[in-house]
């Protein structure tokens, strides 16, 4: 049997589980009724917030490798997990249990589960990688060092630096994710299923390439060795060629 195949029943099982504890979370923080007042209260605890997330992406954020449904939280900009959170929020990024959770959540509460997350240090775990040719893998590596300048498309690293780790506040680290997930991300912006305010550059470049690209970009991320050091470089580190609009403002955009 093909490993994936293998895997399906535990991944859709605890798909099943994030999904159902995503249901009754909101229930915890509604006010009591009648009914329920004699129901000791939720603590207001940092743990208690958490706790929606922690259900999918581990309480530590470290994610699901083994699947690459869930991606790892840990590690990541505050600010940039703030903004995923704001665009599910906004109609922006589209996944319904995830626009479910944090509908009423205010700005201060999304600032601190962001803030818990994006100090979480725990270690990276290899995700499965689908079996490509050398050919795909020296196209993902030209794609993420240089670009294609006949297309229009930058180099990964111009935006997301170096190491691929990111750069604070704002922008993602790339290496350490799994392959399902970056490949499924990057199809979500060319069908316009993942957005974030305008100019909205990674549509833009996402738009640019083809489904073999996505495949090489995807795969050669994933199968790289994370850095020993794996915190994002220094705002303004990196100067994006493209105006972004989640950078509006920080002295990296262009």
């Amino acid at each position: 049997m093909n490993p994936r195949q293998h895997a399906r029943p535990r991944v859709a099982a605890r798909r099943i589980a994030c999904h159902l504890s995503l249901l009754f979370f909101p229930l915890l923080l509604a006010p009591a009724s009648a009914a329920t007042a004699a129901m000791p209260p939720v603590p207001d605890t940092l743990q208690q917030r958490i706790a929606a997330c922690a259900a999918c992406h581990g309480e530590h954020g470290e994610g699901s490798p083994g699947s690459g449904f869930f991606p790892r939280l840990a590690g990541k900009p505050a600010g940039y997990l703030v903004r995923q959170l704001q665009d599910f929020q906004n109609g922006l990024r589209k996944y319904a249990p995830m626009e479910y959770t944090v509908r009423g959540l205010d700005p201060a509460y999304l600032r601190a589960i962001a803030g818990y997350f994006s100090a979480q240090q725990v270690p990276y775990a290899r995700s499965p990688l689908p079996a490509v040719s050398a050919a795909t893998l020296q196209r993902g590596a030209q794609l993420v060092s240089a670009g294609d300048r006949a297309r229009g498309i930058p180099a990964c690293e111009s935006c997301h630096g170096g190491q691929l780790t990111g750069v604070q506040p704002d922008i993602p680290g790339l290496v350490g994710l799994p392959y399902d997930y970056i490949s499924a991300q990057l199809g979500a912006w060319r069908t316009h299923t993942r957005a974030t305010v305008a100019p909205d550059c990674m549509a833009e470049v996402a738009g640019r390439l083809a489904e073999a690209d996505i495949t090489a970009v995807a795969a050669w991320l994933a199968s790289r060795e994370p850095p020993a050091d794996m915190h994002a470089q220094a705002a303004g580190s990196v100067r994006p060629p493209l105006h972004c609009g989640v950078l509006a403002g920080s002295d990296a955009g262009t």
